[in-house]
């Protein structure tokens, strides 16, 4: 199976990779890693009332998301987090690991994905490699060049905020 840093280094997306200890919140990010370049992330898996559509919404660690006025900007019935069993067969990762990288998993391109205007305003942001005990930095470019290599779109928006 091939890892995210080979499929990086095989589409030529260039990153920094930053170790640290298990972050589980963004309070532990920014005791772990206050320093790094781009833009610290927050990532929430979310789907529609019935279960049919799932997104993946992409914000500033520090902006706290206003779910129903989400919901009209998707255009989508009431919006909750997906579980963790929803999140597995999607995204192929576990709680606290959402990423954008983990789109490479989204064979079926079933998830939406939202990008907060703010934070493509950042040079570059930061994301995990599909588990907790790394960060990397990559640029707006090279998501960009993740993003077509696998086949996904993006919606860049002002994402509210409550």
């Amino acid at each position: 199976m091939e890892t995210i840093y080979s499929y990086l280094d095989n589409q030529g997306i260039r990153y920094e990779r930053h170790d640290h200890p298990a972050l589980y919140t963004c309070e532990d990010a920014q005791r772990w890693i206050p320093h790094l370049a781009g833009a610290p992330t927050k990532n929430l898996f979310l789907k529609n009332r019935k279960g049919k559509r799932h997104f993946l919404c992409v914000v500033l660690e520090e902006k706290k998301v206003d779910l129903k006025a989400l919901s009209s900007l998707v255009e989508s019935t009431d919006l909750s987090f997906g579980s963790p069993e929803r999140l597995k067969r999607y995204l192929g990762i576990a709680p606290g690991c959402v990423s954008l990288l983990a789109l490479l998993h989204d064979k079926e391109h079933a998830v939406e994905v939202w990008i907060d205007e703010d934070v493509w305003r950042y040079d570059s942001m930061q994301c995990h490699p599909l588990q907790n005990t790394s960060t990397l930095v990559i640029s707006r470019e090279g998501m960009e060049k993740f993003f077509h290599s696998t086949g996904h779109t993006f919606h860049l928006a002002n994402i509210p905020g409550s």
